[in-house]
C-alpha cells in the first residue's frame, strides 16, 4: 500500500516540486555568492543583489516548479489547468524581475550625474529624461506582462478579434475620452526631450516661485518656497508661458530699491555697498550697481542690482543688502530717510511785505517783447478789411 502511495501521481508531482524548489535555492546561493564576490570590485553588482534579489528568486523557483510539474503530471486536464496558473505565475514575477532591473539601470545612470553641484544643467536634463524613461518603460512592460496573462487564457485570441471588428463608434467615444489624458502622457513625453524643463529647475508659475520636485508623464509637481506642492499637468507647460530661472545657468541678477529723500549723496551710498557686499558670501562678485532710476514726486528712487549663483542665494543676499542699507541710512544717513514736507501757504502769505512788485520787463516773446515779435502779432491781431462784392446795378 506504501509502495502505491509513494506510485500516485500526487506524491510524484510533490516531490518533484519540492526537488525544483531544492535547486531553485541552489541556483540562487550561487549566483549570490558570484555576485557578492563581483560586488569587491564592482559596487553596481551589490546595487544589483540589492534591487533584483526577491524578482530574481520568485522567477526562478516559479520557473523549476513550472518544469517539474510538466514533466510529472501527466493528467491532461490537471496538466492544461496547472499549466496555466503556472504560465500566469511565470509572466508575473518575469515582469516583476524585468521591472527590477529597469529600476536598477536608472539608479546606475542617475548615480552618475549628481544635481547637489553648482554647474549641475547637463545632470538634471538627464535625471529628468531617465526618469521619464523609466516611467515609461516599466508601464509598457505591465501592458505587455497583463497582455501576455490575458492571451493566456483560451478563447483569449478570439475575444480579442471580435472585441476589435465590433470596435466601431465604440472606440471614437473611447478616444473622445481618453484624449486629454493622452495628450498630457505626450506634453510629459515632450517636457523630458526637449529640455524645457527639468528636475531642480527653478520656475515661477501661477505667481508662485518654487523649484521642480518630480516630472511625470501627466503632472509636474512644483516645490513651491514655503513648502507647498502645487501640482501642474503637462500640458500647462506646453501650452502657458512660465519662468523658468535656471534654463541656462543657475546665475541670477536681483534688485533692491529705495525711495530716499532728495539729499541722499548716491556716492556715498554706493561705496557703502561695496563694504556690504565685501563682507557676505553669498555674492558672488559679478555684478554690483547702484543708480538712480527716477526723480519725481518728492523721491529719489535707488535701484540696486547684484549677482548670486542661484536663486536661494540670491533671495538671502537681497534680504542682507536691504537690512544693511537700512541700518545704515538711519545711523549714518539720516537726511537721506524720505520726508512729506508740507508749506502753510495762508501763513507764508500774512508775512509777506506789503510792498507793490516791480514790474518786470521780462524776455522777448513770440508776439512782443522785440520789433519783430510786434510785427509778427500785427500779422495775426491786425484789422481784416473785408471785401464785399459789388452790387448790380
Amino acid at each position: 500500500m506504501l509502495a502505491d502511495i509513494l506510485q500516485s501521481e500526487l506524491v510524484t508531482s510533490v516531490l518533484g516540486a519540492l526537488i525544483a524548489v531544492a535547486a531553485a535555492v541552489v541556483v540562487v546561493l550561487v549566483v549570490a555568492l558570484v555576485f557578492r564576490i563581483a560586488a569587491k570590485r564592482r559596487h553596481w553588482a551589490g546595487q544589483l543583489i540589492d534591487t533584483a534579489r526577491r524578482p530574481f528568486r520568485a522567477a526562478l523557483v516559479v520557473c523549476f516548479v513550472w518544469a517539474s510539474l510538466g514533466i510529472t503530471v501527466t493528467d491532461p486536464q490537471a496538466s492544461s489547468a496547472i499549466g496555466l496558473v503556472m504560465r500566469i505565475l511565470a509572466i508575473v514575477t518575469i515582469a516583476w524581475l524585468v521591472g527590477a532591473v529597469i529600476v536598477f539601470l536608472e539608479n546606475l545612470g542617475l548615480a552618475r550625474y549628481r544635481i547637489d553641484t553648482p554647474d549641475n544643467r547637463v545632470a538634471r536634463r538627464v535625471r529628468t529624461q531617465v526618469l521619464i524613461l523609466k516611467r515609461l518603460s516599466i508601464v509598457v512592460v505591465v501592458v505587455v506582462a497583463l497582455g501576455a496573462v490575458l492571451l493566456s487564457f483560451p478563447g483569449a485570441q478570439t475575444f480579442g478579434a471580435s472585441l476589435l471588428a465590433s470596435a466601431g463608434l465604440l472606440s471614437i467615444i473611447a478616444g473622445l475620452a481618453v484624449q486629454s489624458s493622452l495628450s498630457n502622457v505626450f506634453s510629459g513625453m515632450q517636457l523630458a526631450f526637449s529640455d524645457a524643463i527639468r528636475v531642480d529647475d527653478v520656475v515661477i508659475v501661477e505667481e508662485e516661485w518654487g523649484r521642480v520636485e518630480e516630472i511625470t508623464l501627466t503632472y509636474v509637481v512644483v516645490h513651491i518656497w514655503d513648502d507647498r506642492r502645487m501640482i501642474l499637468p503637462s500640458t500647462y507647460f506646453t501650452s502657458r508661458p512660465y519662468q523658468n530661472w535656471t534654463r541656462r545657468n543657475s546665475e541670477l541678477l536681483g534688485s533692491v530699491e529705495f525711495d530716499l529723500d532728495w539729499r541722499v549723496t548716491p556716492q556715498h551710498m554706493r561705496e557703502e555697498l561695496d563694504r556690504v557686499l565685501s563682507r557676505t558670501p553669498l555674492w558672488d562678485k559679478r555684478v554690483s550697481v547702484l543708480q538712480v532710476t527716477d526723480a519725481v514726486g518728492g523721491y529719489v528712487r535707488i535701484r540696486i542690482l547684484v549677482s548670486a549663483v542661484d536663486a536661494p542665494a540670491l533671495f538671502d543676499l537681497r534680504c542682507f543688502v536691504r537690512e544693511e542699507l537700512v541700518t545704515w541710512l538711519h545711523e549714518q544717513s539720516p537726511v537721506s530717510l524720505p520726508r512729506v514736507r508740507v508749506q502753510d501757504t495762508a501763513a507764508a502769505d500774512m508775512r509777506r511785505p506789503s510792498l507793490d512788485p516791480e514790474p518786470n520787463p521780462g524776455t522777448g516773446g513770440l508776439f512782443s517783447g522785440d520789433p519783430e515779435a510786434e510785427n509778427r502779432k500785427s500779422l495775426f491781431t491786425g484789422r481784416i478789411d473785408v471785401v464785399r462784392p459789388a452790387e448790380p446795378e
